[in-house]
Formats: structure tokens, sequence, C-alpha cells
């Protein structure tokens, strides 16, 4: 398993660094320089709105799917004739809730009408991951790694026309994105659903109420935690544009740094997308997982250390280089969110184990506490500070969130770590954060320094053994799939 996880990570890292920054640095970043921060901002904050009730269309259905295809791949023709229908059915649900609440909260015609498109986005962005869930829970994940890219690859190219040509440039509405990305998700979705199609031995759709409710009674604690995890990790701008006179620009200036979190998550979010159903299928085989737990964790957090070090200290530069406007704030803003980038790069890996492993009641009571946790800093941080603000209240539950999952996971799994690794990981966490500190206090320039602690960070990690180059290229041409 360990071999599937390599090969096919790099695969999915190649695609994904090829496709994704293009889309997060020139598209979504230039739509927001074009648009301006106010407008960009109440896109922003609807599109995090658009999320928060995404339970409603889930239920927990794309992640249990997930596990038991990964566990029982002969069942996947069964569940797919009959949670398409299901699908179908809780995205009504999800969009009348969806407006009813937002009606409630204030929002006026013209949020109302740019939110209904985000629904409509959400709900084919959902069925595309529910069809991906059954891809990669068959193991077909090269397949999955290019449909993972197929949607931003799209909206590139259509966005791009729209941004790029001086004709339609000076005229462009945040509207236009938003049906860009309707598009790019549709075709995605239909590919998807082909590439299932073509792997079920039967496909009728029908609506048997009693299979239903046994797997809404299996599935509800993955419910729970969609939504508990929609909220704190979205319900910040929704909070920044409703509590506060001037929400809207800090929710576009919350966005600004929000986007490079969003940009450099890309990693670790693959991390967990790629180990769900390769955990899964090692416990329910009874295979030692402890190992790939470590083997994956060194190979995510040692660049993500390196990387939030580095931005950390460069933020004025980086955020100068990027943004014409609110460069102080969203500098100020990033450097917190980088250390929430170390937390939830943890929780990708710590998470995903609990997940696979089933222990639904550990992973949501600390999710309901990550949840009570940021909306309270929340409504006590965000009058006073703004977005600076939200950005500590993430900071805080994401810290206090992964050191719970890791303390559940290494108890469940009797996790043992030598004191000899313990002292290489901090002193490779001390050379990763002191040398652009250095470089930064010596004015190196951004390019320079980048280069720099690239170099550094490399050769730390080699010599501390956090990448052992040796022993991944034994796994990849040894070990059986």
């Amino acid at each position: 398993m360990k071999k599937t996880f390599l090969t096919n990570l790099i695969l999915l890292l190649l695609l994904n660094l090829l496709i994704k920054p293009i889309w997060i640095f020139g598209i979504d970043r230039t739509v927001q320089n074009t648009v301006g921060a106010a407008e960009y901002g109440l896109y922003f904050s609807l599109f995090s709105f658009s999320i928060l009730f995404n339970i409603l269309l889930d239920l927990g259905i794309t992640n249990f799917n997930n596990r038991e295809i990964a566990m029982h791949p002969q069942l996947v023709s069964k569940y797919f004739s009959n949670l398409v229908i299901l699908k179908i059915i809780l995205s009504f649900l999800y969009v009348g809730f969806s407006l009813a609440v937002g009606s409630i909260i204030g929002y006026g015609e013209k949020h109302i009408m740019l939110l209904t498109l985000l629904l409509i986005n959400q709900i084919i962005a959902a069925f595309t991951l529910y069809f991906r869930s059954n891809i990669s829970g068959l193991h077909l994940f090269k397949t999955d790694s290019f449909i993972s890219v197929l949607d931003r690859f799209l909206m590139i190219f259509l966005c791009g026309a729209l941004i790029y040509n001086p004709s339609t440039r000076s005229q462009f509405r945040i509207e236009w994105f938003v049906y860009a990305q309707t598009a790019a998700y549709a075709i995605t979705a239909v590919v998807s659903f082909l590439l299932v199609y073509r792997r079920t031995t039967f496909f009728r759709p029908r609506l048997d109420l009693n299979f239903l409710l046994t797997i809404f009674k299996r599935s509800y604690p993955f419910a729970l935690l969609t939504l508990m995890m929609s909220f704190y990790y979205r319900i910040d701008s929704v909070m920044l544009e409703r509590l506060i006179p001037d929400g809207e620009t800090q929710a576009g200036t919350y966005a600004q740094a929000f986007r490079l979190l969003d940009a450099v998550n890309m990693v670790p979010f693959l991390f967990g997308g790629l180990l769900l159903p390769i955990f899964a299928t090692m416990i329910a085989k009874k295979q030692e997982v402890v190992s790939l737990m470590k083997l994956s964790f060194n190979l995510l957090i040692t660049p993500v250390l390196g990387l939030a070090a580095f931005v950390f200290w460069y933020r004025v530069e980086i955020i100068e280089l990027l943004y014409l406007s609110h460069v102080s704030s969203t500098s100020s803003i990033l450097g917190v969110l980088m250390f929430s980038f170390l937390a939830i790069s943890a929780s990708y890996i710590f998470g995903t184990l609990l997940t696979s492993n089933g222990s639904m009641k550990v992973i949501n009571l600390i999710s309901l506490a990550g949840v009570i946790t940021n909306i309270g800093i929340n409504l006590v941080l965000i009058p006073s500070m703004g977005a600076i603000g939200a950005a500590i209240a993430s900071l805080v539950t994401q810290t206090t969130s992964v050191f719970l999952q890791a303390f559940f996971c290494y108890k469940i799994f009797k996790v043992t770590i030598s004191w000899k690794e313990i002292t290489w990981q901090m002193a490779y966490f001390t050379i990763a954060i002191v040398t652009p500190m250095l470089l930064h206090f010596y004015e190196v320039s951004l390019s320079l320094g980048i280069i720099t602690s690239l170099v550094v960070c490399f050769g730390a990690a080699i010599v501390f053994r956090r990448i052992n180059f040796g022993a991944l290229l034994k796994i990849i041409r040894q070990e059986e799939l």
C-alpha cells in the first residue's frame, strides 16, 4: 500500500501543481483585482455561506461511500443506483433551506440572486465529489487525479478568455466568474458520472426507502463531521460580512490572505483524499497503518513547515507582489493563517486516519469543540479586530483540534516515537524556522530568499532523515501493489 500511496501521490501532486496555481494566481486573484475588494468580498462571503449547509447535500454520503467502496468494491452498483436519486432529493432540500436562512439573516435581492447561482454550483460540485468517491474507492487513483483538476483546467480557459480579453475585461462582473464555474463544474460532473457508470454492472435509479434508511443510520456520523468542518472552515467570512459595518471590504481583505492559504492547502488536501481509501482498505484487511501514517506525516509536514515559515517572514513582500490594495492588513492576516496551515496539514493525516478507522464519535466531538470555539472567538474578536480577529479564531480552533486528533491517533493505534526521532524533528523545525527569519533580517530579496530557504530546508530534511529518498525509491521499486 505504501507503493500505491507514493506513486499516485506523485501524479496527483504534479497535476495539481501544474493547474491549480494558474487558477488561483492567474485567474482568481486577477478577478479580485478586476472587480475590487468589496465586490469580491461579497462573492467570497456568499460562497462561504453556500458551503455552510453542504451537509444537506451530502448527509455524509461521500465520505461514507468512499470508505465502504474501498472496503467492499462489489457494492458499487447497488449503492450508485440508490444514492444518485437521494442526492437529487437532497439538492432541493439544500437550496430551500439555504435561501430561507439567507433571507432570515437579512440578505437582499442582489445577495439572493448571486447566492442562488452559487448554490447550483455547490450541487454540481457535490455530485462530482460523490462520483469521485466511487472512483477513488475502487482505487482508480490515476483517473481520479485527472478528474481532480478538470474543473479548474476548464475554468482557466473560460475565465481567461473573459478577463484577459481587453474588450470584455472592462465590463467584467463577478456574475461572469460564477457562470464560468457553472459550465466547468457541469462538464466535470458529466465526465465523472460516465466514468463511474462504466464500472457498474447495472444502474437502475430507484428510491429504496429501507436501503436509504440503513445508509443514513450508518452515514450520519460522517454527516455531522461534514457539517462541523464546513462551519469552522467557512463561518469566518460570513460572520465578517454580517457583524461589522465594512463587512464586505473586510471579507474581501480576508479573502486575499485566505487565497494563499487555499493555494498551499491544496497539497495536504490531496494527501487526505488519497489516504482515506488506502487507510480504510488497510484497516479492513487488518494491516498495520502506523508506518504509513508516519511516512505520510514526514512527507507532508517537512515541506509544509519550510513553506509556512518562509511565507510568514516574507508575507509583506508576497502580498505586495500579488495585490493592489489593503497590503498591510492582508499581510498581517496571512501571517496568522500560516500558523493555521501547519495545524490544518497535520489534521489531514490524523483526522483522515481516525475517519478511516470509523472513530466517528471521537472525531465529531473534537469537531464540535472546534465549532463552538471558533464561533465564540469570532463573536468576541471580529467586532473589535475585524479580519485579523477571524484569522486568530481560525488559528486557535485548528491548533486545538489537531492536538486532540493526534492524541487519540497515538492512543488508538498505540504509536511510539523514539527520542532520536523527536530530536531530529526538532532540529529540522528549528532550521526551517530560523533560516527565512535570518534571510529577512538581512534583507535578502524575495527571489533569492526562496532559493536559499529551499536549498537549506531540503538539505536539512535529508541530514535529519525527515525525507529518506533511498527508502522511498525502495518502496516504489520493490513493494507490490
